[in-house]
């Protein structure tokens, strides 16, 4: 059963993580020189910096604020309009969104983390086709140090049009470049449960648990695995832990609903 929650890996990839990369410690306060006009870019670097900050604490009106304020300041740098994308796509304000990726995409030709920004949203709202091929563009940057991460962005955003294939195919190159790679590991257990084959899915765990830390979703995949393969037993204890190390995730909601049942 493909749960509507794990359909989330694209959003996390090119959204979330740009957001957690732009974290940073806050530099020591200084009087302001008030004899010195602000630099609007500066001004602006600070305001779509305050826009992020509001982004991730969820706070969608402060984040409008202060990131319309930075395209007011400076609306031909690449990163505001990127932010500004992020910002308005939260807010369900789709064509503000689309203006502000494209122009972030234009402005930033050669940033290909802006790039796969675009590429997921494009994605994440139906076009598959010029979405994949912006990935796969980015994918094959050489200055672009994550590859792996395009190609799983690659497979999700396929799979969410019903090309299986494909999907499988990017997330097993994906591993080629990052071995034991969690994101492709889980959406190979997700194609291989969909299949029916649950001894794919329950190695593909397996190979998830052994190195990387666990998660709701991949502990969810691991008891439905169990399940199908008639291992009461083993299902029994992938769902203990999914209720003890995550009760509040959907997951374990799922299972006490008895969706898997």
């Amino acid at each position: 059963m493909r749960q509507s929650w794990m359909r989330g890996t694209l959003a996390l990839l090119v959204t979330v993580a740009m957001l957690a990369g732009c974290k940073s410690s806050p530099a020591p306060y200084q009087p302001p020189n008030r004899s010195r006009k602000p630099d609007p870019e500066q001004a602006a670097v600070a305001n779509m910096k305050m826009a992020q900050e509001y982004l991730r604490e969820n706070n969608l009106s402060r984040a409008q604020e202060r990131i319309e304020r930075a395209l007011t300041e400076a609306p031909d740098n690449a990163l505001v309009q990127e932010t500004a994308g992020l910002v308005y796509e939260q807010l369900k304000d789709n064509p503000k969104a689309q203006r502000a990726f494209a122009s972030a995409a234009r402005l930033g030709k050669q940033n290909p983390d802006i790039q796969n920004s675009y590429a997921g949203f494009l994605c994440r709202n139906g076009k598959t086709k010029a979405g994949e091929k912006l990935l796969l563009e980015v994918a094959s940057n050489p200055v672009y140090q994550t590859p792996q991460v395009a190609l799983v962005n690659a497979g999700v955003c396929v799979e969410g049009a019903g090309d299986v294939v494909d999907a499988e195919r990017y997330f097993t190159r994906a591993l080629t470049i990052r071995p034991n790679m969690p994101e492709a590991l889980l959406q190979l257990g997700n194609l291989a449960l969909q299949r029916g084959d649950a001894k794919a899915a329950f190695d593909d765990v397996q190979r998830y648990l052994a190195v990387n830390p666990a998660t709701a979703e991949i502990l969810w995949i691991g008891f439905l695995a169990e399940r199908k393969l008639g291992d009461n037993t083993g299902a029994a204890s992938y769902g203990r832990r999914l209720q003890v190390e995550f009760p509040d995730s959907q997951p374990a909601q799922s299972l006490r609903a008895g969706v898997a049942r």
